[in-house]
C-alpha cells in the first residue's frame, strides 16, 4: 500500500473516531457469517425509537474486484463494485441504487507518496461532479474539496483542510459549509499498548457566532475491554463500555445524559456484532 497523505477524508479521521465512533442511542444488531467459498453474508437490525431499520449485505470477491450487494428496509437495491488496483496506486468504484434511476456514479481513488486524489461523478444528464485532492506527506497536509453541480452551473461544496500528523498526535484545521464553519481537531496517544487517547474537537460557526466544543478520552482496562469517555460545553457527557467477548464479536453499551436537562433521563444504546 502507498504511503503518503492519504484522502481528504482521512483528514481528521482519528479525532472524529475517539470522540463520536460506536457511541450509539438506539438498539442494534448485526450478524455476519461467511459460506464455504468466501461470500459474506450480513444482517443489520436497529430499533430507532418506534421504528425498526433493517437491511441483508452479501459480499462476493474476485481477484481484485469486490461485489457489495445490500437490500434495506425500503426494498431499495444498493450495488457497489470496487477494483482494486487496476494500475498502480488507482481504486475504481461503481455504485448504484435500484429503483433510483439518478443514483448511479463512478468514482475514482488515487494514492500516491505525495499525494491523494478522490473523484467522483454522476451518471447523469447533468451531473454532479465531486473532486477531493491532498498534497504533502505523512507529516503536513494540505486539501480541498469541491462539488459542482453541472445543472445549475453552482459549487455545491467547497472545504478545506490542513493536517499534522507525527509518532502520537494528529491534528487537524478544516474549514466547511463553504467557509462558514471552523474546526479544529486534535488526538493524542498517551499509551499505544492500553489504547489510551485523548481529543479534542472545536468547531465555530461564522455567520452565527456559535462555538460547539467536546473533548474525550478512551482506555483499554483489559485487551478485550475499551472504555470511552466524551463531553461537550453544552453538558452533554457520554459513557461507552466495548467488550470483544470472542474475536471479532463485540458487545457494545454506551449512555448519555444531558445535565442541563436531567428530567430527560439517561438514553442507552445497545449494540451486538457477532462474526465467526
Amino acid at each position: 500500500m502507498v504511503k503518503g497523505p492519504g484522502l481528504y477524508s482521512d483528514i481528521g479521521k482519528k479525532a472524529r473516531d475517539l470522540l463520536y465512533k460506536d457511541y450509539n442511542g438506539d438498539l442494534k444488531f448485526s450478524l455476519t457469517t461467511y459460506s464455504s467459498t468466501g461470500v459474506a453474508i450480513a444482517s443489520t437490525g436497529t430499533k430507532k425509537g418506534e421504528f425498526y431499520l433493517a437491511d441483508i449485505n452479501t459480499q462476493l470477491k474476485n481477484k481484485n474486484v469486490t461485489t457489495d450487494i445490500k437490500v434495506d428496509t425500503n426494498s431499495k437495491l444498493h450495488t457497489t463494485i470496487t477494483v482494486d488496483e487496476p494500475a498502480p496506486g488507482l481504486k475504481a468504484i461503481f455504485s448504484f441504487v435500484v429503483p433510483d434511476q439518478k443514483s448511479g456514479k463512478v468514482e475514482l481513488q488515487y494514492m500516491h507518496e505525495y499525494a491523494g486524489i478522490n473523484t467522483s461523478i454522476g451518471l447523469t444528464a447533468s451531473p454532479l461532479v465531486n473532486f477531493a485532492g491532498v498534497i504533502g506527506t505523512n507529516n503536513v497536509a494540505l486539501g480541498a474539496d469541491l462539488a459542482f453541480d453541472s445543472a445549475t452551473g453552482n459549487f455545491t461544496k467547497y472545504n478545506a483542510a490542513l493536517s499534522y500528523s507525527s509518532s502520537d498526535l494528529i491534528a487537524s484545521l478544516t474549514l466547511t459549509d463553504k467557509g462558514d464553519t471552523l474546526n479544529a481537531s486534535y488526538c493524542h496517544t498517551v499509551n499505544p499498548l492500553t489504547s489510551t487517547a485523548v481529543g479534542a474537537e472545536l468547531s465555530h460557526v461564522i455567520s452565527n457566532n456559535v462555538n460547539t466544543m467536546t473533548v474525550g478520552a478512551q482506555h483499554a482496562v483489559d485487551p478485550l475491554t475499551l472504555v470511552k469517555t466524551r463531553l461537550n460545553n453544552y453538558g452533554k457527557a457520554s459513557v461507552l463500555v466495548q467488550h470483544e467477548w470472542r474475536p471479532k464479536s463485540f458487545f457494545t453499551v454506551s449512555g448519555e445524559v444531558d445535565a442541563r436537562d436531567l428530567e430527560k433521563g439517561t438514553k442507552v444504546g445497545l449494540s451486538l456484532a457477532l462474526k465467526p
